[in-house]
């Protein structure tokens, strides 16, 4: 089989895109006609969180919509200062996870590193909101321990790169990474978890490409898409680069409440998804973190989605409804 030339973006200036990110409520409302239509939390509630959104996550949200689906996902709710029962800062255990610094292992034969705590947009339904990255950063002092205790656990052949967001980082950075990563025998699988192919797309550029196609690892992607309005042309341009570089393409969406909870909208999103190159994987059940109460969906909803889902579409295209609980060896698969 003759490899496929990947596609070469042109390019856009990500970094700067991304440093010119809307955090301001107000602004964000002006640009889409909404001021005075949304009433965001208040200003010491929002330090804690704060608005993060790129422009060309907002160019694709409908103006003139307080319920637009792409901005209910970024906008801070006033119903983010309600409390909810069960709803706590560490709701799937992360921090009892921790083996190294900024390494998490919870299950068999890969462990998880959390590279950075930037993102390129804050979902306000994030399940890490409240972790506290500033104490778990491997690629600060702590990278070599880090790259020790990976050595020494030989049981671990897949590595997961979070966050965050890993392609937050510069490609030169992800590159040494990823070289001193491939240094340890057992690694054979690289994943990355990312949401910016999505909210960012600039930034699957000629570098990221190039370090991706030379490495020895098998690259897994992981993307984050909640709704089909999120993958326009330039999504799918994107994603066909990284396919033709080799990467196999998942993605993962969070059931929400007002944003995908019906079978027309998971429908449709499994259907655009496999358009532009990637296979529905899992659709998460709400992780019951603090401030996030007001997007929960209950499982007994969930199911009847998922059997909506086969009814409607080809296997393949029905993702696995799940749940992750702390303390199971695995994610939970309801159906």
């Amino acid at each position: 089989m003759i490899p496929q030339t990947p596609t070469v973006l042109p390019k856009q200036g990500w970094q700067t895109a991304l440093a010119n990110a809307i955090k301001d409520p107000n602004e964000l409302l002006a640009q889409l006609g909404l001021t005075d239509r949304l009433d965001a939390i208040d200003d010491t509630v929002l330090k804690q969180f704060p608005l993060r959104v790129t422009q060309s996550y907002i160019n694709k949200m409908r103006h003139g919509d307080p319920l637009d689906p792409l901005l209910r996902q970024v906008f801070p709710l006033i119903d983010e200062g309600f409390t909810h029962k069960s709803f706590v800062n560490d709701p799937v255990g992360d921090q009892l996870a921790i083996t190294s610094p900024g390494l998490l292992q919870k299950y068999h034969g890969r462990a998880l590193l959390l590279t950075t705590g930037a993102c390129a947009i804050h979902c306000r339904y994030c399940f890490r909101r409240h972790f506290p990255y500033n104490d778990s950063n491997p690629l600060a002092s702590q990278w070599q321990q880090t790259l020790i205790t990976l050595q020494q656990d030989t049981s671990i052949n897949e590595i997961i790169l979070s966050g965050g967001d890993p392609l937050a980082l510069s490609d030169n950075k992800l590159a040494q990474m990823v070289s001193e990563l491939e240094l340890i025998p057992h690694l054979k699988r690289l994943r990355i978890h990312t949401r910016l192919p999505v909210v960012l797309p600039e930034r699957i550029n000629d570098g990221l490409l190039s370090w991706i196609t030379s490495t020895r690892f098998q690259v897994v992607m992981v993307i984050h898409a909640n709704h089909s309005h999120e993958l326009t042309q330039a999504e799918a341009e994107a994603l066909k680069a990284l396919a033709q570089a080799q990467v196999q393409l998942l993605n993962q969406t969070v059931l929400l409440k007002g944003i995908n909870d019906s079978a027309e909208a998971l429908t449709n999103l499994s259907e655009r998804l496999i358009e532009v190159g990637v296979l529905p994987y899992y659709l998460h059940l709400l992780d019951p973190v603090a401030g996030a109460g007001h997007f929960d969906v209950t499982e007994k909803i969930g199911i009847e989605l998922i059997k909506q889902l086969r009814r409607n579409l080809s296997g393949y295209l029905v993702p696995r409804l799940v749940r992750e609980q702390q303390g199971e060896s695995s994610k939970t698969v309801i159906c």
